[in-house]
């Protein structure tokens, strides 16, 4: 799954200097950058012996590279979209996250073998590997209701299962004339459909593009009579297909997803997916006489053939890492794209979170509960509240509770670092045990296809770099006791994590008196939190106190480091108990932290009922560690990459914060901080 070049795929052998004639190539840089990366050098001006020609597909304009190539006598290459491209059509601006490049023909044209049908018809397709990342790729993009566009809404309800839907394309698109089809042939499709199936509801599915007013399709309101009706609503494709007793198409991309649902789908056309004993084909092509699985066309189609790109790190990368990148632009996608009205929230937090949240919709800011709420539910915003500044009996259709993530920054939010992660919980927070949160349900559901793989190589990655939340102190540490090692995080004793989580044990000192009493015989390490440090927050300890209960109290030291040294952890609610479980180290909870209550920690806090048992009482499964860390840095946060300025997967920002750049704070934020700091001493002072 390491970045991909371009001869581990079907763009391998081309020529290096490509020459273009189409002012497409000149206007979209992330085009003309993907190329690049493949190993081409895009060029104006005449082709010599040993270069190339670029078209777009069968586009109108790709005529004139067609007419260089034959002058010339060498190669044209054919460029196309790859089978997942972007949130939104590339008519409403969005890049491609990958590419074909076909120097033999193009995916939708049957009168020639394309490249990818070579593949399909000559490649062994058997390597267990290949085939097993195909089947996590099929179930991975339907659980996260993936397609080639994106503008669905997984939320939308699809019609009543049991119809028979017919897949309507744009009008005179390319992939329909020469996929050997007409306008008339969607017509005939439609009759079929109804003689075939008679009496059966037919529903007929309109295009992205013509959903949103871009292009017109074949079918309009003159065809809904009778039992067919109409879909321009943005229903996720994939649970159309699921509710589907009968799948007709020409040649859209909807046709190789049924094959992936299951579907053996009625096929019109010439696609590359025909063929191949996957579709029932009404044109069929005579060369096409292999049987494949659905596991081989998929590896053929979406992993082998195109060259995937990451935005983020500007390279090329796999077609795991792909779909990593574009499940974190889509799920930004569908919590935004109504807007939100931000609650409360202070200035120096803005930017990050207009960055985050407001790429769909610009943020609207306001102080005033009542008037926040009046504007979200007049413009159908969801309404973003920071975490422990909720209003009580505040009621929006939508609340989300904003946190930092777990995998935050390399810096505290109290010198006021941006954070590299952020969560916006419609259910509650996960530091509040006392109602369920969002995390909560992700830890008791299911892993993804894939998930578990993907967990054990992040985890690998963020243990070698030594990251935590914050990735403060240094990893050099003193000079330690010998013996059984027990580490004691110190905690912010008014922070809401304690306030709401904590049991009878509620201060360090109560936390410290506790290990000790059970542990006598142990080496106690204490690690003070960094704002208490400070004299920014309350929870410090007198000297005095200390004495005979610590065995050492480490300053400054690296949180990753200070696990690696001890042997378990004693905590009441700190992230470090998360934090030592990932690296393998016993924990012992005297709170009910996110992580307690799993069977994964040994529980001496109040942990929530639903987190053992089931509303009947029955015990529910016990999640593993697998489990806890998808969902925790997977599926949880959202992350941001301050580079590309993207939503980006969890993988970016621990390459940022192992390697860098991480762009630092401006000037006003760095006066801010010790503004804070200032003032917060002085209220903490007073309030002592």
């Amino acid at each position: 799954m390491a970045g991909l070049g371009p001869d581990d795929n079907a763009a391998g052998g081309l020529p290096r200097r490509l020459f273009f004639y189409n002012a497409g190539f000149l206007r979209q840089s992330r085009l003309r950058r993907i190329i690049t990366l493949a190993g081409h050098e895009l060029r104006l001006g005449l082709p010599a012996p040993g270069d190339g020609v670029a078209v777009w597909g069968r586009s109108p304009y790709a005529a004139r590279g067609e007419a260089v190539a034959v002058r010339r006598g060498v190669p044209l290459v054919r460029i196309e979209d790859a089978f997942l491209r972007s949130v939104r059509p590339g008519r409403m601006g969005d890049a491609p996250l990958g590419l074909l490049l076909d120097g033999a023909g193009v995916h939708f044209d049957a009168t020639v073998p394309s490249a990818l049908e070579r593949l399909l018809a000559s490649h062994p397709l058997d390597n267990s590997n290949l085939l097993l990342r195909a089947r996590d790729g099929i179930g991975r993009i339907q659980a996260h209701h993936l397609s080639k566009y994106n503008i669905h809404d997984p939320a939308l309800p699809a019609p009543a299962p049991g119809y028979v839907l017919v897949v309507d394309q744009t009008l005179g698109d390319a992939s329909i004339r020469h996929s050997g089809a007409s306008a008339s042939t969607f017509r005939e499709m439609l009759v079929f459909a109804q003689e075939e199936n008679p009496g059966a509801r037919v529903i007929v599915k309109s295009h992205p593009e013509t959903a949103q007013g871009l292009r017109p399709g074949h079918y309009g309101p003159e065809h809904a009579v009778g039992n067919v009706s109409l879909l321009a609503d943005p229903v996720s494709p994939w649970a159309l297909l699921d509710g589907a007793v009968a799948v007709y198409t020409v040649s859209s991309h909807l046709g190789f997803e049924a094959i992936m649902a299951g579907h053996k789908p009625r096929v019109f056309g010439q696609p590359f997916y025909a063929g191949w004993g996957l579709t029932a084909d009404e044109n069929p092509v005579p060369r096409r006489r292999r049987v494949l699985t659905r596991a081989q066309l998929f590896a053929a189609a979406m992993i082998l053939a195109p060259v995937w790109y990451d935005p983020c790190r500007d390279r090329l990368c796999s077609f795991e890492q792909a779909v990593d990148q574009l499940e974190a632009e889509v799920r930004a996608f569908r919590e935004d794209r109504a807007g939100h009205v931000a609650l409360g929230m202070r200035l120096w937090k803005r930017g990050r979170l207009q960055a985050v949240f407001g790429r769909e919709k610009p943020l609207v800011f306001l102080d005033d509960p009542a008037r926040a709420l009046a504007r979200a539910q007049a413009e159908g915003r969801g309404l973003l509240v920071w975490a422990g500044k909720e209003p009580q009996g505040l009621a929006a259709p939508v609340i989300r509770r904003v946190e930092d993530g777990f995998l935050r920054s390399r810096g505290l939010g109290a010198d006021l670092i941006p954070p590299l992660s952020l969560v916006a919980d419609d259910l509650g927070i996960y530091y509040d045990p006392l109602r369920e949160s969002r995390l909560e349900r992700l830890i008791a559901a299911p892993l993804p296809p894939g998930g578990g793989l993907r967990v054990t190589r992040l985890l690998e990655k963020l243990i070698a770099a030594n990251l935590s939340k914050y990735n403060i102190g240094s990893a050099a540490l003193p000079d330690l006791p010998d013996g059984p090692r027990i580490l004691v995080p110190g905690q912010v004793e008014d922070d809401a994590s304690i306030r709401l989580g904590a049991g009878e044990v509620r201060t360090n000192l109560g936390l410290l008196q506790a290990a000790r009493a059970a542990n006598p015989d142990a080496v106690l390490i204490y690690k003070p939190h960094p704002d208490i440090e400070a004299g920014l927050r309350p929870g410090a300890i007198s000297a005095n106190d200390l004495n005979g209960l610590a065995d050492a109290v480490v300053h400054g030291a690296d949180a990753a480091a200070l696990i690696a040294a001890c042997d378990e952890v004693w905590t009441m609610t700190s992230l470090l108990g998360f934090e030592a479980l990932l690296r393998g180290k016993p924990v012992t909870c005297l709170g009910a932290p996110f992580y307690a209550g799993w069977g994964l920690t040994h529980d001496l806090g109040p942990v929530p009922e639903r987190r053992l048992r089931a509303a009947d009482g029955h015990p529910l499964p016990r999640p593993d560690l697998t489990h806890l860390t998808h969902a925790a840095l997977i599926g949880y946060p959202r992350y941001f990459d301050p580079v590309s300025r993207r939503p980006c997967p969890p993988e970016v920002v621990l390459d940022r914060l192992t390697h860098g750049p991480l762009p630092h704070p401006g000037p006003v934020n760095r006066l801010l901080a010790k503004m804070q700091g200032a003032f917060a001493g002085q209220a903490w002072l007073w309030r002592r």
